[in-house]
């Protein structure tokens, strides 16, 4: 692949996510939640058994200090719950409040009409197509991690 082709793939890549995360961003800014927020609630409810803080933090990209503040403001909000963990007194496994489930269905519901609109008109083939071009790029990724 030239050169300027994966340039432009890249620049392109980054413009989607910004862009994505933006528009979703003002469609939940009803809720008043931050993207912050609202992106430590969307991981957290896709664990299938509650996380650590430190891998919740892996989960979203953000540095443990960070998470630890994120969490304070949504534990004030009666949306986050901190466990200790028997076996490690320091780590803490955080799980949603009972009070965040109406707030995640309305955000995966908004979520999920943003994605039908921004995959109008890209067809089941080409998906599978981005999506393996992307995991090949992850993989090498993390080859050099």
């Amino acid at each position: 692949m030239p050169l300027n082709d994966q340039h432009r793939f890249g620049t392109q890549l980054a413009q989607l996510s910004r862009a994505w995360r933006g528009e979703l961003d003002r469609r939940l800014a009803g809720l008043g939640l931050s993207q912050a927020r609202w992106l430590v609630l969307l991981h957290l409810a896709r664990f299938t058994e509650a996380p650590t803080q430190r891998e919740l933090a892996k989960s979203v990209g953000v540095e443990g200090p960070t998470l630890a503040r994120l969490l304070d403001s949504l534990e004030s909000q009666g949306l986050v719950q901190r466990q200790a963990v028997q076996e490690d007194r320091r780590a803490k496994k955080i799980t949603l409040s009972q009070a965040a489930m109406p707030l995640i269905e309305q955000i995966e519901a908004i979520a999920q009409a943003l994605r039908s609109e921004l995959f109008g008109g890209v067809g089941e083939e080409e998906l599978r197509v981005a999506m393996a071009v992307h995991a090949k790029v992850l993989a090498n990724l993390e080859k050099k991690s």
